[in-house]
């Protein structure tokens, strides 16, 4: 028999996607697999339909809302797998998307989690925001895919239908197995929301285990990239970010590398300030005040075993920002052309 898989779906509010996009998961061609939607404190009719139209998934339930870490660490610590499979609500798969995957991860035990190949819901044709053909990172921690780089989602060409490693597996849309992802305790349930998954993947690494891109496995998703980018979001972003360097990086590149992030993360603010998005500025001071009141009160654990960043795979040597903002390169392969990946 193929090796056990927990499809968990994390919900909070919505009903809407569960009616939308369940369907194709109750549809999906493995013969050894359960669904189960973690409810995260909801307060939609999401529990009335699961239980009126889905009765064959099952359903476990928080009375409050933890966030995206703190909602899958409690959810995961009730679920016994081989696998588990982080799956958004807000997704809808191909019938065998899950068989690929599945087979990877049997054929390398060193790959620790893997994603599929994201497409948008909306333009299928297109890569989605959230991971795309697999995530990479700078090195200077900003976070980008095979495929989508800052705001720009290519046109979905086959460029990056090669299996692949990659810096971080997508929270859309992972999957990881089960033993590992307690071995390392799970996400950051500080982080509430937003990169989590790339410090749980950095520290996968450093831990020794590799993340994969798995195209033969694909999964389209509707995504927020397109929301607003002030408030809450931005202000997690930045502050998770800055959190997660100063745990994962080894002490000889933080102290010269934080102080160049705050630089660029100031620019980003006033150049928000200076064309009106008094939010966006103001969502970036605070993650700043954040991450200081974060490590002077001690709540910062660094990882054990860090290594040189650039060490690790699916790293960018140089600098996104640069790339993207100064030499106007908005594609992937204009930026990590592929002779830099062999």
């Amino acid at each position: 028999m193929k090796p056990s898989v927990s499809i968990v779906i994390l919900n909070f509010n919505g009903a809407k996607y569960l009616q939308e996009f369940l369907p194709s998961v109750l549809a999906t061609n493995y013969e050894n697999f359960e669904i189960v939607v973690a409810d995260n404190g909801s307060s939609d009719d999401s529990i009335l339909v699961l239980n009126q139209q889905f009765p064959s998934v099952k359903i476990i339930t928080s009375a409050t809302n933890e966030g995206f870490a703190g909602g899958y660490n409690w959810a995961l610590k009730q679920i016994c797998s081989n696998y588990y499979v982080l799956l958004n609500s807000d997704v809808s798969v191909d019938p065998n998307w899950l068989t690929p995957m599945v087979d990877l991860l049997e054929s390398n035990l060193s790959i620790g989690a893997c994603q599929p190949k994201i497409l948008s819901q909306k333009q299928t044709n297109y890569f989605e925001y959230a991971g795309a053909a697999g995530g990479w990172i700078d090195s200077l921690g900003y976070p980008f895919s095979r495929g989508r780089v800052f705001d720009i989602c290519e046109i979905d060409q086959h460029q990056y239908d090669d299996e692949a490693p990659i810096f971080w597996a997508t929270g859309a849309c992972m999957m990881i197995r089960a033993s590992l992802f307690h071995t390392l305790k799970g996400f950051d349930a500080s982080f509430f929301a937003h990169q989590e998954e790339i410090d749980l993947c950095w520290r996968m690494q450093l831990a020794g285990h590799q993340l994969y891109a798995c195209p033969a496995s694909k999964v389209f998703h509707v995504g927020a990239g397109t929301l607003p980018r002030g408030g809450r979001k931005v202000f997690l972003n930045f502050r998770n970010n800055l959190i997660m360097m100063a745990k994962n990086l080894s002490w000889g590149e933080l102290f010269w590398k934080m102080p160049i992030r705050f630089a660029l993360d100031a620019i980003s603010a006033y150049k928000g300030l200076l064309t009106g998005d008094i939010s966006f500025f103001m969502a970036i001071a605070k993650a700043h005040f954040a991450f200081f009141g974060y490590v002077i009160q001690g709540k910062l654990s660094r990882s054990p075993n860090t290594k040189p960043l650039n060490s690790l795979q699916g790293v960018y040597g140089g600098s996104v920002v640069w790339q993207y903002f100064v030499k106007n390169k908005q594609q992937f392969d204009k930026i990590v052309p592929k002779a830099a990946l062999n």
